[in-house]
């Protein structure tokens, strides 16, 4: 576990900005301690990463909670956008630098702008930003939650513990058993009422990312216990097969 001020000086995000994160339910921390001290385990972290590189391509912060809190959520996308990125900030710095130092060894003013071009960089982001709201499902999940409230949100949030905590319940008998892909079916009819039109495609890639570890893996085998989500993935799978 680390503290907010030890969280601070590993990433560069200020103590203000990690406790506003907090407060707006963008990033919460693993747990306070007795005086009310924040404080950040790995899991913590990881989502604190996927927040910065939202940061670098300039969303909103609200948009950002909601793409990272979407069931959804495609971290490996969001790693190959990232890596691609920095490829190209890193060309775009490679160029500035040999422009300086072509300038120093002439002794001479030399006129070029090329190197200050930032138009493939900008490019970029701006595909990427288009790409998180561009699918029907996350279209219908930000359509969806038009005009929710807060107290709507919890008990939606809610439905979806008692479901994994159902799987919780019979996470050591046979995934492929009449119970257990009852409770996937009853899974797949939940997201598809509250949140967005769930098919078999969709559901199959909630179930990987279920059990791929990180904050989902951690957060629905804290509701239904350890394994939990390994047999809902487990379950899942063999529902879409």
């Amino acid at each position: 576990m680390r503290t907010v001020n030890e969280v601070s000086r590993l990433t560069g995000v200020s103590i203000r900005t990690l406790q506003y994160y907090d407060r707006i339910g963008l990033l919460h921390p693993a747990k306070y301690t007795e005086a009310g001290y924040r404080l950040y385990d790995d899991t913590a972290l990881e989502r604190l990463q996927q927040i910065l590189f939202f940061r670098e391509l300039e969303f909103p912060l609200k948009d950002i909670r909601e793409i990272i809190g979407s069931p959804g959520f495609d971290r490996s996308k969001a790693l190959g956008q990232q890596i691609e990125l920095l490829k190209r900030k890193k060309e775009h710095i490679e160029n500035l630098i040999e422009l300086a130092e072509g300038i120093r060894s002439l002794g001479v003013r030399k006129l070029s702008f090329e190197a200050f071009d930032t138009k493939k960089i900008d490019e970029y982001a701006a595909q990427a930003k288009a790409s998180w709201g561009a699918t029907p499902a996350y279209k219908e999940y930000e359509e969806r939650a038009k005009g929710r409230t807060k107290e709507d949100d919890k008990k939606i949030y809610q439905g979806m513990i008692d479901i994994f905590a159902g799987f919780g319940s019979v996470r050591n008998t046979d995934p492929a058993s009449e119970t257990a892909q009852a409770q996937v079916k009853k899974l797949q009819a939940y997201i598809s009422e509250h949140m967005y039109t769930c098919t078999e495609e969709i559901l199959g890639s909630l179930g990987k990312m279920y059990a791929a570890g990180g904050e989902f893996t951690k957060n629905i085998d804290s509701y239904g216990g350890e394994g939990t989500a390994d047999f809902a993935a487990k379950a899942i799978e063999v529902y879409c097969r």
